[in-house]
């Protein structure tokens, strides 16, 4: 019997993490997942299990008619991983099907008596190439999609699920000279900014990387540093910073910059990133509903903890991993840290709120209730370039979506408002 894939299996371990233990794919790997794969191998197994979570809705669909009765978490995972190769990928059917069927032979002995299932199943998969380009989009979990559906309507729900089958082009942040990097990566000029590489290859291997001309940032997470615009010199806390994304463009832009996170984990990739890009910042590892700055400042940037709904474009796992209850206990985080961060601001100072969800309870609310429980503060209506009109809430806050700019790629949902303390 031939050896098993090791891409494949890995990739198979992934997808059933996801499924059976709700751990995220960055939770596995960063947990050494893929340790003793190949660089090759293990970014083709993590490619794998993201486009086989991405599609699995449409999987389910295709492989259902040809199964009697539901087989077990690992099998079902398998079924879909070889049906996305099958389909979505256009592997040829011979090796997909080989290699499935000689995972399933390599499992114990209850798995491996479905390898007769598995091959029979496959090979019937394997022709319905048509039915699979006509298969729509998966839904958001129930408990997503109603909460969206109210906010949005059902037309913008089913366009955001459109996006997340999409998946997410590779965008950037240049330290300096946006339109020459557009050019010499040929990459995009947005129009907020940001660089867009619809075909990217490996990120280190791109010119500028090295010299940190750039760093990586979704065009929509940019947006809240750009909102703040700190003037040269001034006092900024850049509160929940890992990984560093916003703080390197609040350095870059001449702040002095506090970056304040709860993981020391990920403020060492936000260290090594200021390194790259020569950039200044203090990083101070402390949970900020504890520590206590030496003076106020004159801007804060609160990038609040939140369920991340507005990144499923690019983590297809997370609504296998979170649920309606588990996200409720964010929103009074979200209250609490809002609160504490208002108290460090200075007289007349500028504070910006934002969270990469799609959900309302987390931005538009959160900012209605903040403005009614502190009379000294007003909203500043946004006012930056490629901004478009309808996308200013009605409290004065920016409603980032996944299905906006569906012809350049989308974005990913995000809220965020910019506060301003009386003088």
């Amino acid at each position: 019997m031939s050896r098993p894939d090791p891409a494949r299996r890995a990739a198979l371990g992934l997808i059933v993490g996801v499924l059976e233990d709700h751990e995220s794919l960055a939770e596995q790997i960063g947990a050494e997942a893929l340790d003793g794969l190949e660089p090759a191998q293990r970014a083709r197994a993590q490619r794998l299990a993201t486009t086989t979570l991405r599609h699995m809705g449409r999987a389910d669909r295709i492989l259902k008619p040809h199964l009697r009765r539901r087989a077990p978490t690992d099998v079902m995972a398998l079924l879909r991983l070889a049906t996305v190769e099958l389909l979505e990928e256009k592997q040829a059917p011979h090796g997909v099907v080989d290699a499935a069927v000689t995972l399933v032979k390599s499992a114990g002995p209850k798995v491996r008596s479905f390898s007769g299932l598995v091959n029979a199943v496959l090979r019937k998969v394997a022709e319905e190439g048509d039915k699979w380009e006509a298969t729509p989009a998966p839904e958001m979990p129930g408990w997503l999609r109603g909460r969206v559906m109210s906010a949005f309507g059902k037309k913008a729900a089913q366009a955001m699920e459109l996006a997340h089958l999409a998946g997410a082009p590779l965008d950037l942040s240049a330290k300096e000279d946006a339109a020459g990097w557009a050019e010499r990566l040929g990459a995009e000029l947005l129009p907020t900014g940001s660089l867009r590489l619809h075909e990217a290859g490996k990120v280190s291997d791109l010119p500028g990387f090295e010299d940190g001309a750039w760093w990586v940032q979704d065009a929509a997470a940019a947006l809240p540093a750009k909102l703040l615009a700190p003037a040269t010199g001034t006092s900024v806390l850049d509160l929940c910073a890992a990984p560093g994304g916003k703080t390197l463009q609040l350095a870059s832009a001449g702040a002095e910059v506090t970056a304040l996170d709860i993981s020391e984990a990920r403020l060492e990739r936000l260290a090594e990133n200021l390194d790259r890009m020569q950039l200044e910042a203090e990083v101070i590892a402390a949970d900020a509903l504890d520590w206590e700055p030496e003076a106020p400042f004159d801007a804060i940037l609160l990038d609040a903890p939140c369920s991340a709904t507005g990144t499923i474009r690019r983590h297809p796992d997370l609504p296998f991993i979170k649920d309606g209850a588990s996200i409720k206990p964010l929103f009074a985080l979200q209250e609490q840290l809002l609160d504490r961060a208002l108290q460090w601001l200075k007289p007349g100072g500028t504070l910006v709120y934002a969270t990469c969800s799609l959900l309302p309870e987390e931005g538009e609310a959160q900012i209605k209730a903040a403005l009614a429980r502190h009379p000294d503060l007003s909203v500043i209506r946004p006012d930056l370039p490629g901004i478009e009109p309808d996308w200013i809430t009605e409290e004065g806050g920016l409603r980032l979506r996944p299905d906006y700019w569906p012809e350049r790629g989308g974005m990913d949902g995000f809220y965020m408002a910019k506060l301003q303390r009386s003088a």
